[in-house]
């Protein structure tokens, strides 16, 4: 089934409901607690089947937070995230590890998330002890037709990543990710750390791979050209709160929340006939450790009025497949 089919679907995979994570601010001999750093607000989303769901922000948005706390590589502070109809702040340890088999992700350095002390072929395997799947023989068999697919070698199994270029190492990730065969990949910034020429070539492999395996994927990125190549939606994040989601193509020609628009303006453009001037914000973002009142974003909004200044705005249907959360559509 191809992806489109399946994303048209509506069936969703993987369901976040205000989701929120917190970390603890301490201070003092006695590291009490005094603040949050509120990393994700109440956040709430779906992802279809088969499409490529992304998420975009500046630096320090929440983005990684929000991937790690889907597959609980983070503890949540609150909310629910239920993937294939289950919820799993309700598993016990042993039920999330059978459950982290349909569910993998690629971070963003693929060299710090690769042991320098293993060759490939045992990082690779890894995964497979873990779930007792297969027997020796199995399990290599397995890892080389793996390293095919993702365009890599058998006979590389036994270099180690400081042997590999950054692409390559990145297609090991890839690789080990697909390794139990998942349903859901969650990708944090998968090509940012590479050159462009090479980002294209993962990008191109990804799609692949989605293609002939069915996969899922939460695609996490502040580029938004890419974003716009690679993803089906696309949700808009600031300050731990997504301010806009929608189907990508009528979020980036008719974006409706300020922030969103004052960022895709920033993205350079080669159609002259569409060039729109440049959105310049004023002000630093704030700290997520002291999140303005009511809307995050009113302290540099352009078009920010009184309510935005003590009423938080709730996500709204603003067209088909397109919402925001902005007083101005309120």
């Amino acid at each position: 089934m191809s992806r489109a089919t399946l994303a048209d679907s509506g069936d969703a995979l993987l369901e976040a409901e205000e989701l929120s994570t917190y970390f603890p601010i301490r201070t003092g001999i006695m590291q009490r607690v005094t603040g949050q750093v509120k990393a994700v607000d109440k956040i709430s989303f779906k992802v279809r089947r088969g499409e490529t769901f992304g998420i975009v922000g500046e630096s320090g948005c929440g983005k990684s937070t929000t991937g790690r706390s889907l597959l609980r590589l983070i503890e949540p502070t609150g909310g629910t995230v239920r993937f294939d109809g289950q919820e799993l702040g309700s598993l016990g340890e042993s039920g999330l590890r059978k459950m982290r088999r349909d569910m993998q992700m690629i971070f963003q350095d693929p060299f710090a998330s690769l042991n320098p002390r293993h060759r490939i072929g045992k990082i690779l395997q890894e995964p497979l002890i873990v779930h007792g799947i297969g027997n020796a023989a199995e399990r290599r068999e397995r890892v080389a037709k793996v390293m095919e697919t993702v365009g890599l070698s058998a006979w590389q199994l036994e270099g180690y990543p400081h042997q590999f270029s950054g692409g390559q190492r990145q297609r090991i990730a890839i690789a080990r990710a697909l390794m139990l065969e998942p349903k859901l990949i969650i990708a944090d910034e998968p090509v940012s750390a590479l050159d462009v020429s090479i980002q294209s070539q993962i990008l191109n492999l990804m799609h692949d791979l989605q293609e002939q395996m069915g996969l899922t994927y939460v695609f996490i990125a502040h580029d938004l050209s890419v974003v716009k190549h690679f993803c089906d939606r696309v949700a808009v994040m600031y300050l731990g709160r997504i301010v806009e989601l929608g189907d990508k193509r009528p979020l980036y020609s008719e974006p409706k929340h300020p922030y969103t628009k004052a960022l895709l303006s920033a993205v350079p453009s080669t159609d002259l006939g569409k060039a729109s001037e440049r959105i310049m914000l004023q002000g630093e973002v704030p700290s997520p450790a002291n999140a303005p009142a009511g809307c995050v974003f009113h302290t540099r909004c352009p078009q920010a009025m009184d309510i935005c200044r003590h009423e938080r705005p709730v996500m709204k249907q603003v067209a088909p497949g397109h919402a925001t959360a902005c007083h101005l559509y309120s």
